[in-house]
C-alpha cells in the first residue's frame, strides 16, 4: 500500500452530500485535502471515482429524494453533474492542481477500440499531472448499459488504468462480520480468499437515501479487483488519509489473482447481454477448453434481439451461461447460420460470412 504509486479512489454520493441531497463544499474539501496531499515524497497518481452527480441535482431540481424512474435520474444527473465537477475544480484549485472529467458507461469499454480509448485519455491525463474524476455517464447510460453502482465502475477503471491499489470508502470503517451497530460484531481485518467470507452476512445489496450500493456491491469490487491482481481497502472516507499512507485501517482484500492488462474484464463484469446463443458439446468444449472463437456449425439456437457488436450470453445445452462475447451478426442473421460451415455460408452468401460468431479475442469465459 505504501508503495502504490497509481491509485484508484471511490467515494460514494452519502459522503459528499447533505441530508436534503445538495453537495457539502465541507465534505469535498476535506476529500480534496487527502488526495491532494497525497504526493508527498512518493508521488501518487490518483483516480478519482466519484458518484454524486444525481444527488447533487435533487435540491436544485426540487425533488426530495432520489427518484425511481430513469428519466428523472437522468434529468437530476444533467444538472447534478456540473456542479459535482465545479466543486471539486476549485477543490483542487487550491492546491494548484487540475481536474478532467471522465463519464463512462458500460457501451464504452466493453468495445475494443473504446476500451483503448478510454486508456489514452485517462493515462494521457495522468501523465499531465491532472486529476481524472470518473462517473458514470448517468445523463444518457440507459438500464441495459448501466455498471448499476460506482463501486464496480471503480473496479473496472482500477484494472483499465492498471492501478496499483483500489480504495473504496464507505460510510463505514470496514466489512464486518455482522450488523456493524450490533453488540459483539467485530471488523474483518483482511480478506485473504472468497473462503474467509463463508458464513458472514454482508448485507443487502442497495440501501435508503442519494446512493444505490450497499456493502454487497462493494465486496463484489473487491472481488472483481482482487481476482485481476489489484489489492482493495474498504475503510470510511473519515480515514482516507490512513489508507492512502498504508497505515492499518478499514479491511483490506489481498490479491487473489494475476493482473491483465486487456479488456475481458469488462465484458465479463460491466456487460449486459442482449441475447443467448445455445452451443452444442463440442462448441462448449472449443470455447471452454481451447479458447477457440465460436463458429455457425457450433450454434444450436438463438434468442433476444441485438445487433452486430452487443454482447451476447454463450449458454450449454442445459441453459446454463458458460462464456459472454462480441457478436458479430445481427439476431435476424443468425438463423439461417445455425449448423453450417463458414464454407458453405461464404459459397451461397458471400465472402462476409466465412468468419466466427464471436471472435476468441472477443470472448470471455465465465466462471463457474
Amino acid at each position: 500500500m505504501t508503495d502504490a504509486r497509481r491509485v484508484v479512489v471511490k467515494v460514494g454520493s452519502s459522503s459528499l452530500t447533505t441530508a436534503a441531497g445538495g453537495l457539502d463544499a465541507d465534505r469535498v474539501d476535506a476529500l480534496v485535502d487527502v488526495l491532494a496531499g497525497a504526493r508527498g515524497p512518493r508521488p501518487k497518481e490518483i483516480v478519482l471515482v466519484s458518484s454524486g452527480a444525481i444527488a447533487a441535482g435533487l435540491a436544485p431540481l426540487g425533488l426530495d429524494r432520489r427518484p425511481r424512474d430513469l428519466a428523472r435520474q437522468q434529468a437530476a444527473a444533467s444538472v447534478g453533474q456540473g456542479l459535482l465537477i465545479a466543486r471539486y475544480t476549485a477543490s483542487f484549485a487550491r492546491y494548484g492542481r487540475r481536474v478532467g472529467q471522465v463519464l463512462l458507461t458500460s457501451d464504452d469499454t466493453s468495445r475494443r477500440a473504446h476500451y483503448r480509448n478510454a486508456y489514452r485519455t485517462l493515462d494521457q491525463l495522468l501523465a499531465m499531472g491532472t486529476v481524472p474524476i470518473v462517473n458514470e455517464n448517468d445523463t444518457v447510460a440507459t438500464d441495459e448499459i448501466r455498471f448499476g453502482d460506482n463501486d464496480r465502475l471503480a473496479a473496472l477503471v482500477a484494472h483499465l488504468v492498471r492501478a496499483d491499489l483500489l480504495i473504496l470508502l464507505s460510510d463505514v470503517d470496514g466489512l464486518y462480520d455482522g450488523d456493524p451497530s450490533t453488540p459483539g460484531t467485530a471488523r474483518i481485518a483482511e480478506v485473504g480468499g472468497p473462503a474467509d467470507l463463508d458464513g458472514i452476512t454482508i448485507g443487502s445489496a442497495g440501501k435508503a437515501g442519494v446512493g444505490t450500493g450497499g456493502m454487497v456491491t462493494k465486496v463484489e469490487a473487491a472481488r472483481i479487483a482482487a481476482a485481476a491482481g489489484i489489492p482493495v481497502v474498504l475503510t470510511s472516507a473519515s480515514q482516507a488519509a490512513d489508507a492512502l499512507a498504508g497505515r492499518p485501517t478499514g479491511t483490506y482484500f489481498h490479491r487473489t489473482g494475476r493482473r491483465s492488462a486487456d479488456r475481458l474484464l469488462w465484458l465479463a463484469h460491466a456487460s449486459a447481454p442482449r441475447g443467448a446463443l445455445t452451443l452444442d458439446d463440442g462448441a462448449v468444449r472449443a470455447v471452454l477448453e481451447r479458447h477457440g472463437s465460436l463458429l455457425p456449425a457450433g450454434i444450436e439456437a438463438v434468442e433476444g434481439e441485438f445487433s452486430a457488436g452487443d454482447p451476447v450470453e454463450l449458454r450449454d445445452g442445459a441453459g446454463r451461461a458458460v462464456a459472454r462475447g462480441l457478436v458479430n451478426f445481427d439476431a435476424k442473421e443468425i438463423p439461417r447460420l445455425i449448423g453450417r460451415s463458414t464454407r458453405d455460408l461464404a459459397r451461397e452468401l458471400g465472402p462476409e460470412y466465412e468468419r466466427e460468431v464471436v471472435h476468441r479475442d472477443d470472448l470471455v469465459v465465465l466462471s463457474t
